[in-house]
């Protein structure tokens, strides 16, 4: 069966894949239905936390799918509870809500922001995030994405979002008005090429938040969860948000997004929002499994510690190829850029050899591997990225 050919014609042509076919997967390896095996450092984009298939995560999604899979939340369940304490108890938040995805959870953050503004800024509504930040698909998450390739298709969007320069405190101030509610930020900018702002840049825009009375909003949909060296990466810039929104590697390739809250920023009322598959039983036992694995083996560390692995790797493949003009990340969040559009070219060189890795932008790749990954894993994926670039180098360079 051509199931290539079977996505040209029955899907909705959105995704723009490699030419490959997964069908099973354990730890850092994932087989395609012909039987090849490639090691996996794109992990679902970020979302396998342990891996494929760890038995941890396993066995917790079987044991709870034997008592229970979902009730709505018109009902109590102990997964839920659990997972709310978990995630409180570690990220210095108060309040807890479940949605689905990443895209829901910070859509959510926005609506409690809107919220605030209505109770204690006088109707406002306005919030501000960054150029080249990534939110979601949504067409309010769209339009708070400062990419104009992800909203000039779907104009007009929806109003009440603005977008300045990132890693820019006074774009910031310039553009708060009376109108704003909150400022909405990505630690990292993941999807928009893995851009790290300077180190005091969050220090400065949850003072300004202060004293204008903003919520200060972070997308941690990537970024969370371990993958940049602490639990959460914003533990790294001397600052406390009032709002967190978190998905991607919570359950480990389970669908789940989070809201977490300070009491202050918690402003909801009954029936203000809702959802009916969010936070179901299965998908909390699962996220309570992985994160509990996460806390238990120190992982964070663990991802540091590799992260700078990759990083040094990366950088001597650098001096050995003129054509990389950059290299950065922080924890398992990573990338090389190039200075002309190769990545495609590489990722499939890569591929071919038996290591999957993200063209995140065509002169882009973004490495995130399993928090899980070894000394072994890095040292193999280099060698095959070493020869892929020798390979698509002769041709284009």
């Amino acid at each position: 069966m051509n199931w290539h050919e079977i996505e040209q014609k029955d899907f909705m042509q959105v995704f723009e894949r490699l030419p490959v076919t997964l069908v099973k997967g354990r730890g850092m390896y994932v087989r395609d239905d012909k039987g090849k095996r490639y090691l996996d450092f794109v992990a679902g984009i970020a979302v396998l936390s342990l891996g494929h298939c760890h038995p941890v995560l396993v066995k917790a999604i079987n044991r709870q799918s034997h008592k229970l899979f979902h009730t709505s939340n018109l009902f109590y369940t102990t997964p839920q509870l659990k997972l709310a304490r978990l995630l409180l108890k570690n990220s210095g938040m108060q309040r807890a809500f479940f949605a689905n995805s990443g895209a829901e959870a910070v859509e959510g953050a926005v609506k409690l922001a809107r919220r605030w503004g209505h109770i204690n800024l006088n109707g406002a509504y306005e919030v501000i995030s960054a150029n080249n930040s990534f939110h979601g698909r949504t067409l309010s998450m769209v339009a708070a994405t400062g990419q104009p390739k992800f909203q000039h298709p779907y104009e007009p969007l929806p109003t009440g979002f603005i977008n300045v320069p990132f890693d820019d405190i006074s774009a910031i101030k310039e553009a708060t008005t009376e109108k704003t509610c909150a400022v909405l930020l990505e630690v990292i900018q993941g999807e928009g090429g893995v851009n790290i702002p300077q180190a005091d840049y969050l220090e400065q825009v949850r003072q300004w938040c202060d004293e204008k009375n903003l919520l200060l909003i972070l997308d941690e949909v990537q970024t969370g969860v371990g993958r940049c060296g602490t639990l959460f990466a914003y533990q790294q810039c001397g600052v406390i948000p009032d709002v967190i929104a978190l998905a991607k590697g919570l359950a480990g390739g389970v669908p789940i997004g989070a809201i977490l809250a300070t009491e202050k920023a918690s402003v909801f009322a009954k029936g203000e929002h809702g959802t009916t598959f969010g936070g179901n039983a299965l998908a909390c036992a699962a996220s309570c499994a992985v994160l509990e694995y996460i806390i238990k083996h120190d992982l964070p560390t663990h991802a540091r510690s590799m992260g700078e692995l990759i990083l040094g790797g990366l950088k001597k493949l650098q001096q050995e190829f003129p054509c990389i003009v950059d290299v950065r990340g922080k924890g398992l969040l990573l990338a090389l850029q190039f200075n002309q559009d190769i990545a495609k070219d590489v990722a499939l060189a890569c591929l071919d050899m038996g290591l999957l890795v993200n063209n995140l932008k065509p002169n882009l790749l973004r490495f995130i591997p399993p928090l899980i990954v070894q000394p072994a894993d890095i040292n193999k994926a280099l060698c095959i990225l070493q020869k892929a670039l020798y390979k698509i180098t002769e041709q284009h360079c």
